[in-house]
């Protein structure tokens, strides 16, 4: 394992400004919107998830590593392995956010834990963001990133069944899409648009679609069917989903105001997993 006192990092916190304006929500749209509707303008209420666009990993050049992501370092502590995955999280909302809106994001490291897995050692960082706005804190989110060694091969996590799903959607993955999404988040990870490295460096078998992409594509979806937005949202990452699978977004209604959602790739196995919840 790691023999720097990684648990040093813990209670490490940083503030961040941005804000999503409405030159950013119409490229957000662009990639996301639904066919026939409008992009938010300035004054309208953000949909949720898409505070993630409004703070951009200002890295410069020199400062990126070899897959794409800033050097080990800064908020975060210098873990020696050497991929990270972004693994999942959980929200809360509290407040409407709106396109223009100045926020505030205050970033706390709330815990750091070592394993050792069947993928080998494995680091856990939970971060906590409290996202606000004009009307204070409006987003309680927890992220959970993972790092792991890369494989000298693709050894596909154990699958899990697709569930019999109420309410389902195909949607269309493609190398344009990834790299849009990429773009809108400034995210360089090379796995998400550069097919050589990711084959053969990173040793997936192909172009990996992104974790919260897919987190933003199910809360599209609930928000739809439901007719507005939940209160809270959660999800992890089961299995990568590729660029040449054929992507499902499902969705099961498991209470009154409860849903439970995944991803599911060429029919045959889920990719993420997702829970909604609204207010009553």
């Amino acid at each position: 394992m790691d023999q720097i006192n990684l648990s040093a990092w813990i209670d490490r916190s940083e503030i961040t400004t941005g804000g999503v304006d409405a030159g950013m929500a119409a490229m957000a749209h662009a990639v996301l919107g639904q066919p026939e509707t409008q992009a938010p303008r300035a004054g309208d209420r953000l949909p949720q998830l898409w505070h993630w666009f409004g703070f951009a990993p200002v890295t410069p050049m020199a400062g990126l590593g070899a897959d794409g992501h800033p050097r080990r370092g800064g908020l975060l502590p210098p873990v020696r392995l050497n991929r990270r995955m972004w693994a999942g999280g959980a929200l809360e909302f509290l407040a409407p956010l709106h396109v223009g809106e100045r926020l505030t994001r205050e970033t706390r490291i709330l815990n750091i834990s070592e394993k050792r897995g069947a993928a080998g050692d494995m680091v856990f960082v939970t971060l906590e963001h409290d996202i606000s706005g004009a009307q204070g804190l409006a987003v309680r989110e927890r992220q959970d990133i993972v790092y792991l060694d890369i494989p000298d091969r693709f050894r596909a996590p154990k699958p899990i069944a697709p569930p019999q799903a109420e309410i389902s959607q195909t949607v269309e993955v493609s190398p344009p899409l990834l790299f849009r999404y990429s773009a809108i988040t400034f995210n360089a990870h090379r796995i998400h648009y550069d097919l050589p490295y990711t084959r053969e460096v990173e040793h997936y078998p192909d172009l990996v679609v992104h974790g919260p992409l897919q987190a933003n594509l199910l809360m599209d979806l609930a928000t739809r069917e439901r007719g507005r937005a939940p209160s809270m949202f959660s999800f992890r990452g089961v299995h990568p989903v590729f660029a040449s699978d054929r992507l499902t977004l499902a969705a099961q209604k498991t209470g009154d105001a409860e849903w439970s959602l995944c991803t599911i790739a060429d029919g045959s196995h889920q990719g993420m997993q997702a829970s909604a919840i609204w207010e009553i």
